[in-house]
């Protein structure tokens, strides 16, 4: 029997109930489930970072109804914003009608820098270290583990930078095969190692030797398409909204200031599933943040536009335009991003709660796990642009958040739904006014 990911009412579920579905989803044991709710040990996080002195937990929630190349695919969310997880998990739903999301990534090459100062002629170092690059890339494979996968250098680079705040300078580039490693130990080893070669060879003195958080080799992508129609409300006309969606989408190309929050939003996704598979969240948004500023100014990572029907049918067959049947006019969206993430190694490895989220994504590696996690990406930015045409962002937030109001005020477990709801009834989601009702209570 194939499973479906289409979980509807599962935010009505008891907490209970919604692990039971995943435990027959992804066959969790019993130590897994047990894991979910009390998993990392004060000692052994104590063995993760220093100085350690308790933890600090978040949800970990499930956003639902997700079909990532033809595969349903449930997945795995760590955020303390409200919302996050119910607007993703509503835009999937959406994205369903035509077969869902497509993903693809490049090989998962990373990049390593050496910089070099002091070089008395950067021509003929430039000819030195390009003319021993089999011997660099013999020295930099270093990591037998990913030699292993397949995995090692593939490549050097030498970039010249006559003008510099300070002096001139050359960057030495090491491209390296990381496999299903996110691949920064071995990248930083593998550039110390090659690091006193090139000083000879240059002439120069090495001084940085680390990645690049830029991993513009190493891409995941997401296309989507979904008929105007499946966004008709009772207030809103479908073709209204994606034509809102479009000109929402071209401020935030426009605009910097508007391109921030726009890239913030796919990120609400996007960190959410790094941070519930162990993945660095800060290095993937230094690199996408760097690569939306690639054209000399900040703007928005993804493109929506609307798609006719003679457009989709003078596209070639494998185009994702051919997979709405005739659902047209049709919103197309598409998100390309550096998305350095692994599934070997690093807290993916330590953190039990990790290998469950891995588990229960049924990722066969490194790159697909990128490419789903473009898909949460692109499916974030289309819930929040729609939400920001029609209702308004806050809509929807802040009947979530009324929750977190309700708790903050100091409600019982079994009175935060109720005081939720009356916050929400008298249009009054404030601290002050739950404390008020909850005093009327006593």
């Amino acid at each position: 029997m194939q499973r479906s990911s289409r979980l509807s009412g599962f935010y009505q579920k008891s907490i209970d109930e919604r692990i039971q579905i995943l435990q027959q989803w992804a066959e969790l044991t019993a130590a897994e489930i047990t894991a979910l709710h009390d998993a990392l040990s004060v000692a052994q996080a104590d063995k993760m970072i220093e100085n350690v002195v308790g933890r600090y937990s978040l949800p970990l929630g499930i956003g639902a109804n997700f079909v990532v190349n033809g595969r349903d695919v449930l997945v795995p969310m760590v955020v303390e914003e409200p919302s996050v997880i119910a607007a993703v998990s509503y835009a999937a739903r959406l994205a369903r009608g035509c077969g869902g999301f497509v993903t693809g990534s490049t090989e998962p090459v990373m990049i390593a820098q050496v910089q070099l100062l002091d070089v008395p002629d950067f021509a003929r170092a430039q000819a030195a270290i390009l003319a021993e690059k089999p011997l660099l890339l013999k020295l930099a494979n270093t990591s037998p583990s990913i030699a292993q996968r397949g995995g090692g250098p593939v490549d050097i680079e030498v970039r010249h930078l006559p003008q510099t705040p300070s002096v001139p300078m050359l960057v030495v580039h090491l491209l390296f095969d990381t496999r299903d490693a996110m691949g920064a130990n071995a990248i930083n080893t593998a550039a110390e190692t090659i690091a006193p070669v090139l000083e000879r060879l240059s002439g120069g003195r090495a001084l940085l030797r680390i990645l690049s958080n830029l991993s513009d080799r190493r891409r995941a992508w997401a296309e989507v398409l979904i008929a105007a129609s499946e966004f008709s409300t009772v207030d809103h006309a479908g073709m209204d909204v994606v034509q809102g969606i479009v000109h929402a989408n071209a401020l935030a190309v426009a605009d910097p200031y508007r391109a921030a929050t726009h890239n913030k939003g796919i990120f609400n996704g996007i960190d959410a599933v790094a941070v519930a598979t162990g993945n660095d969240w800060r290095a993937l948004e230094a690199g996408a943040h760097a690569y939306a500023a690639r054209h000399g100014q900040y703007q928005a990572l993804t493109d929506w536009r609307i798609v006719e029907r003679a457009e989709a049918q003078a596209a070639p067959p494998e185009s994702i335009f051919h997979r709405c049947g005739g659902g047209f006019p049709a919103l197309y969206g598409r998100l390309e991003l550096p998305l350095a993430v692994g599934t070997v190694g690093g807290a993916t490895r330590t953190h039990p709660v990790a290998q469950i989220a891995l588990k229960i994504l049924g990722v066969r590696g490194a790159r697909e796990l990128s490419e789903i996690m473009a898909a949460v990406g692109l499916a974030q930015n289309l819930a929040a642009l729609r939400a920001l045409v029609t209702e308004g962002i806050q809509a929807g937030h802040m009947s979530l958040h009324a929750r977190q109001i309700a708790i903050a005020a100091g409600a019982a477990a079994d009175q935060v739904d109720w005081l939720a709801a009356r916050l929400i009834s008298e249009g009054q989601i404030r601290v002050e006014k739950a404390r008020e009702l909850l005093a009327a209570l006593m």
